[in-house]
């Protein structure tokens, strides 16, 4: 994705009111967002770059928290220790050797971002925090619980809806699944922009499908809950603490200004991860470090250097974590690779 002086322009005339009030003094929730990192035009500069769309941006702050970008570049899980949720974004097409499949034709991926992301949702899933998943992003989480996509919808349904030509938003309608967290966030239907031409093909174990689009395109997924039950009138879906919370759209919800409520929903469950966090924090004994607990329902992370995941929480099928990120991509990767140019089919 190119960028312009005028989008710059635009971006940094934002107005400050755009952030929501704290309120009392409560710290709003520090969400990080993955990046491009490939070549873009600003101002006289033409040059490889960190790059993500402001409405990204904005539209976190407009949900009431604190964006972070997350570049794919000297990758460190670690990072997320200081932050409360995580946003997988936007951006090229899932390496299909992710889940087993010969590329296709079509198929632009980025290895280094798929390195970068994968490490990070294995390791946002050992805490515990909340994590939402935006196009792209909902591919990744597919592909690491074992899940395939396909790589080419045109050839599939044979109609490119999804991405009517480079650079244009198709719109697209989805029946949301009574009860799910989806539901409790924007009811049981929603129309949103969308731009892909891939989509999931086989769901991930541990995930459900909570919304398609009329052709039966999936256009959300989330964890599977410990309890068939329905949630209580009026709670959230995600309830249980067993399970953390986890929720992708195929859509882009950022690209709608006029409607926050699936990043709102997200940054909420930011909120209650910080608050169980800063709740479990055991107070110093003298002389020594203060000492921190997973919170309920979580799963801890595996010790450092056991070469184990970490276990399945309550209620949880083993099988239902992220497939473990490569090695290299869990280890802090400070090399010095150049980035391909290429965006890949989502955006």
């Amino acid at each position: 994705m190119v960028s312009n002086g005028s989008e710059a322009g635009a971006a940094a005339e934002a107005p400050a009111s755009a952030a929501p009030a704290a309120a009392g003094t409560a710290r709003r929730p520090l969400m990080g967002l993955t990046t491009y990192m490939q070549q873009a035009a600003w101002g006289v500069w033409d040059a490889e770059a960190v790059i993500l769309p402001a409405e990204y941006v904005q539209m976190v702050v407009a949900a009431g928290g604190v964006p972070v970008l997350l570049p794919p570049h000297g990758t460190d899980p670690s990072v997320l220790d200081g932050l409360d949720g995580l946003i997988l974004t936007g951006g090229a097409d899932v390496g299909p050797e992710r889940y087993g499949a010969v590329p296709h034709e079509r198929t632009q991926a980025q290895p280094w971002r798929d390195d970068h992301e994968f490490a990070l949702l294995t390791a946002a899933r050992e805490r515990g925090m909340p994590v939402l998943g935006i196009c792209r992003g909902l591919q990744v989480i597919n592909a690491a619980f074992g899940g395939t996509l396909h790589q080419h919808v045109p050839e599939v349904l044979g109609h490119s809806d999804y991405q009517p030509e480079p650079g244009v938003y198709g719109e697209v309608t989805t029946r949301v699944e009574p009860g799910s967290r989806l539901a409790f966030a924007v009811g049981e239907q929603v129309s949103a922009p969308c731009y892909h031409h891939q989509s999931v093909a086989e769901v991930g174990a541990g995930l459900v499908v909570t919304a398609r689009a009329e052709d039966g395109t999936v256009e959300a997924l989330e964890t599977a809950l410990p309890s068939a039950e329905a949630p209580a009138a009026g709670e959230p879906a995600d309830s249980d603490p067993a399970e953390p919370w986890l929720l992708a759209v195929q859509w882009h919800p950022e690209h709608n200004v006029q409607d926050v409520r699936v990043v709102t929903a997200a940054v909420d469950a930011a909120r209650t991860y910080a608050e169980q966090r800063a709740r479990t924090v055991r107070p110093p004994a003298s002389g020594s470090p203060a000492q921190e607990s997973s919170p309920a329902g979580t799963r801890p992370p595996a010790p450092a250097g056991s070469g184990r995941s970490a276990p399945a929480g309550p209620g949880q099928p083993a099988s239902a974590g992220p497939r473990a990120a490569s090695a290299a991509a869990a280890r802090p990767n400070h090399s010095t690779q150049t980035h391909s140019t290429q965006e890949g089919g989502a955006t």
